[in-house]
């Protein structure tokens, strides 16, 4: 039987940071769990939709303990760091929408490899930390089918799969998998959700992570710096808020075609009740 989690209250629409790989977008509440995911494209149904609907569809990881959150987004990019302080230690995680490795420029997001990346890293004592991995395809409607798989966790349901790797051990039941494990000061645990067709054949084998392009957070955080340094000449009011704005904008895009869409999340009311 996997441990549940306990209830949580809904958060504001205003609370959620916003990831994009420039061909889809995800949503994260404060304490970082990843609550909206549309892949591969914007308009793509759903697979975390707990944004809607509580049982549809949910990546959290946060310790285990009481915790104050603090986050911010590393300057000029889309990635989002969320700082961690409990009574045993400090950790922060990164999240992000990788970019195609070495994508610079105007080139990111044309050929995005769909994948989401979670960096624990420890920065005082130690912290107990916890992740329920709950996809939920096409809007919630589907439950995946979860196994553990050598590399970590795979959910499949209906023309989606999901696979969730890491040097971690989950346990899957009851249509969620989890796992817990500490970070010390000083080390690191990278945690991704690379997605693909149901129907497509997985690798023929494992390569190990460090002879491959794989994406990586720092390599996402260079590409989308080196977008934001082409866009660099505006000089007059509130120029942080400026900068921030283009790079929302620019993750609003489809970069593929050059749309942009019109929001990254459906269903929402406009007003409450409503």
């Amino acid at each position: 039987m996997v441990e549940q989690a306990a209830p949580r209250r809904q958060p504001v629409i205003g609370d959620y940071g916003f990831l994009s790989d420039c061909a889809s977008a995800a949503l994260l509440d404060r304490d970082a769990s990843i609550d909206w995911w549309c892949v591969p494209r914007f308009d793509s149904p759903s697979v975390f939709g707990r944004l809607l609907d509580p049982d549809a569809g949910h990546w959290t990881l946060q310790p285990t303990d009481a915790f104050e959150p603090v986050r911010h987004y590393v300057e000029d990019t889309l990635v989002l760091c969320t700082r961690f302080v409990t009574a045993t230690g400090t950790v922060t995680v990164t999240d992000t929408l990788a970019l195609e490795y070495g994508a610079r420029g105007h080139e990111i997001g044309l050929r995005s490899p769909h994948t989401l990346l979670r960096r624990v890293e420890g920065l005082h004592g130690s912290v107990q930390m916890r992740s329920e991995f709950a996809p939920r395809m096409e809007y919630g409607r589907t439950q995946p089918h979860l196994r553990v798989t050598d590399a970590g966790v795979e959910a499949r349901g209906g023309p989606v799969r999901l696979s969730c790797s890491g040097p971690v051990t989950w346990v899957c039941g009851d249509g969620r998998a989890v796992t817990t494990f500490h970070v010390s000061a000083g080390q690191t645990v990278d945690l991704r959700v690379a997605y693909a067709p149901s129907f497509e054949p997985p690798p023929a084998r494992r390569v190990p992570f460090e002879e491959t392009t794989q994406p990586t957070t720092d390599d996402t955080i260079a590409g989308w710096q080196s977008w934001a340094g082409q866009h660099t000449t505006y000089d007059g009011a509130f120029p942080a808020e400026v900068r921030r704005s283009s790079l929302v904008l620019q993750g609003l895009t489809f970069q593929p075609s050059g749309a942009v869409v019109a929001a990254a999340t459906t269903s929402l009311p406009e007003v409450m009740g409503g």
